[in-house]
Formats: structure tokens, sequence, C-alpha cells
């Protein structure tokens, strides 16, 4: 594999404060630390109503069209949208339809930081102003991808219109132009989508996994001035997956979801550790790490597997077609995996929620399902990824209604809250305050007098 790494540099390998050091205050990135999507330490809210302002913190208005979650740091919070003039097409729901929005007008893509307490707008910068280089899905927006932040950066993607890196502070250190990421449906190449995939800070290095249809590559920069340290091609068909940094047994590595190509490249090198064949031709979930165990799943075409995956995988693990474990794969299914959603682990339990908002719950170490129950009445789409606090899994439909379920093993409702927007971006968790990134706002939903929760 050709892998290029630019000489001379050396990865500080300082540990640096992320989610879950600071008391449950940070959420650094897509589902917060390593894409866990769990804040646990606090009390947060089973109930609440948005229109009605019950249990509702602040609420705050972010222009333009965005399906970026909010991250945080300590008590800032940063979001990104593609602002222009007029009202953005937006079609939620259960449809096949794959043509894309042909947008001519000029955006201005721009990232906001706001004050976590209250709402109020810290700083706003414009990364770039112009007619979009690429088409996007009736579903999508021109700003998918969740920035993220280590306290000291903000890292924000916007696909073919750039990758730029500020201060906490708001001051644009560096930015780069990665070319035109044209990410659609590989077997229709007309059928130009977006880009989705989100960045992540790993120590001193800003990772970005760009899966389209010509030139798929993942590479690593040096996020405190955008010097790239390596790049690797991959032979992969547009994906809209976040990579996952996976560090065991004295190796880091970067662990990707794909449709040709799942696998786990080296964070050092960018050298591949393993690899892996056969998966839905449209990837989106992010890899999640939990028991020892790298869990992947993905959706569309022949296949919607879920993979659980040891480590210390090394070499091609793909598996025949009639086998579902081998010495790497712990255990495997071809039909259950999803199509939009990140899978979450709670506990001893994986939990997998597809588009039609039906929640499996399995046993994280060996696979046995242990109930399949539907959110709601099956009328509405589930795009956001499903997150946890408090004993709690919190899992959003499109049309914004948000289910609170119990985690363990059984199915228990414990509430049905309404945003009162479409909500399609994940959202963040913070000292038990949860961060709702919906069609025109960001809303911070909380409990009255919220606490610790009891050790």
């Amino acid at each position: 594999m050709n892998v290029k790494i630019v000489s001379g540099f050396l990865i500080v390998a300082a540990a640096i404060a992320q989610a879950g050091d600071s008391g449950g205050a940070n959420w650094p990135s897509f589902r917060g630390l390593r894409a866990s999507g769990v804040a646990e330490g606090f009390e947060t809210a089973e109930k609440w109503d948005v229109p009605k302002g019950e249990n509702v913190k602040w609420k705050a208005p972010i222009p333009g069209l965005g399906h970026s979650g909010p991250v945080i740091w300590e008590n800032q919070l940063f979001v990104t949208t593609a602002v222009k003039e007029g009202d953005a097409e937006l079609k939620v729901g259960l449809y096949g339809d794959i043509e894309p929005v042909n947008e001519q007008a000029t955006h201005r893509w721009q990232t906001f930081c706001l004050d976590k307490r209250n709402g109020n707008v810290l700083w706003k910068q414009t990364a770039r102003e112009g007619v979009p280089k690429v088409k996007r899905h009736p579903k999508s927006s021109h700003a998918n991808s969740t920035p993220a932040t280590d306290g000291k950066h903000v890292v924000s993607f916007f696909g073919s219109e750039g990758l730029y890196c500020y201060s906490v502070a708001g001051k644009l250190l560096w930015s780069k132009d990665l070319g035109v990421l044209d990410s659609g449906y590989f077997r229709v190449p007309t059928a130009q989508w977006g880009f989705a995939s989100s960045p992540i800070i790993h120590h001193d290095l800003l990772i970005v996994q760009c899966d389209v249809q010509k030139g798929s590559f993942l590479a690593a920069f040096d996020v405190s001035n955008g010097n790239e340290i390596w790049r690797t091609p991959r032979e992969e068909v547009p994906t809209w997956s976040t990579p996952t940094v996976v560090a065991n047994g004295g190796r880091d590595q970067v662990v990707v979801n794909g449709f040709k190509h799942i696998g786990a490249y080296d964070a050092r090198t960018g050298k591949e550790l393993w690899k892996l064949q056969g998966g839905g031709d449209i990837p989106v979930p992010t890899p999640v790490f939990a028991h020892h165990l790298i869990f992947i799943t993905s959706a569309h075409g022949r296949m919607a597997p879920v993979y659980a995956i040891r480590p210390d995988a090394r070499g091609d693990i793909s598996l025949p077609d009639n086998q579902s474990t081998n010495d790497f794969v712990a255990w495997s299914m071809n039909r259950r995996g999803n199509y939009m959603q990140t899978p979450i682990v709670v506990g001893d339990y994986l939990y997998c929620c597809n588009d039609a908002g039906v929640l499996a719950c399995y046993n994280a170490r060996t696979g046995e399902n242990l109930y399949s129950e539907r959110l709601g009445t099956g009328g509405a789409g589930f795009t956001a990824s499903a997150v946890s606090a408090d004993g709690r899994l919190y899992g959003t439909s499109e049309q914004g209604t948000v289910y609170v379920i119990r985690a363990g093993p059984k199915f228990e409702v414990l509430g049905k809250n309404e945003m009162g927007e479409t909500c399609m971006a994940t959202p963040a968790i913070s000292e038990g305050v949860l961060y709702f990134r919906t069609r025109g706002n960001v809303v911070a939903i909380g409990r009255e007098g919220s606490t610790r929760a009891a050790p």
C-alpha cells in the first residue's frame, strides 16, 4: 500500500484532557469521546416539552441549514451551518428519492461558538462564501460534518468547501482545500449527496476520512499548523462514516467503516493493520469500541451486517459467506445492521436503531438478541444517533420526538418528548444537560436543580 509520511515529524503522545476527564463537561467530537455517546455522572432530564418551555434551559437560533452536531469544551459549544438567502429545501421521512438538490445560490459556511450556560453567541466565523461545489441529498445539508475540538483548536470540515482550524477564541489558524469531495451513490454517480464524515483529533493529529467517487483516502494533519503527516489511499466508494481511534495493546489504530474496505490503520504512520470486506454499500455508522471489541455496522444493498471485531486483528479478516466468526471476529450477523445510526454500548448491552425506528438490544459480548422493539408508530425516520446518560438512552426521530429508554436488557420507554422542530443532528451531553441541534436552533434541556448522580 502506498503510504505517504512527512519526514522529521514526531507525534507528541502526551495525553490531553478529554471528555470524561473533567467531570463530564467535554464532548469533543461526533458522539463525544471516541464516538461512545455516553456521558455519565450527572442526573439528566427524563421529560420535557420544548414548545411549552418545560425543562428548557435556553434556546438559541442558528441560521441556515446544517446537520452537524454540537461539540463542547468546558463552557464553549461549537456548531457549524451553511447559510443562504431564503429557506433551504429539506425533505425528511422514509422515502427512496435519490435525486440531489442543485442549489446555485451563494452560501456562507459558518462556525458558531455559544456559551453553553445561556446560549449567547461568543463568536462566529465565516469560512467561505460562494456557490456549493457539489449537490446534496434532499435530506442532507451543506454542513453535515460535526466539528472537533481539543480545548485549544476547533476544526470545521465542510467537505469540498474546505477544512478550517480556529483557536477556541475564534482566530483562524489555518485552512486546507482538499479538492472536490464528491460523495454520492456510486451506482448512480450523478446522485451527489453531500459530504458527511466528521474530523477527529487524537493527541496532536487531526484525522479525516474522505471516501469519495474518485481518489478516496484517509489522512492525518498536524492540528497546530495543518501540515500533512500521512495520507493513505483507499480503494473505496463514497461513505459517510466518521473514523474512531482505538487505543489497545500499545497501538493506536484508526478504525474506519466501508463497503469494500472496513479496516484499521496505524495512527502514527497510516499503515494498514487489518481489513474486512463485506458491508452495506452505503456505510454511514461510526465504529465504536467497548468490552475489548470494535463494533461496526452498515446497511443497504445485499448486506446489513453487524461485526464484533477483536482489536488485535491483523491482515485480511474477511468472512466467507457461510462463516460468522474467525480468530478476530468474535461474532457477527448479516441482516440486522444499521443504515444511518451509529450504535451505542451502555453497560453490557449493544443497541442498534435502524432508520425506521426499530431498536434492537444485544448482549455486547456474545451477540445474543435480547429484544427488538419499535419506537413510535413506524411513520417517522431516524437519522440522529442515540446517546446515553444517567442510565437512559435518548433516541431522536427526524420529526423531533425524543424517546427516553431505560438502559438494560428489557425494553422500557420512560418518556416521549417533543422538540417542536425537525431533528437530524446527533445531540451532545455536558454536565447533565442535553444539547439538541434542531432545524433552526440549539436547545439546552436539563432538569431543574440537576446535580451529580449518586455514586
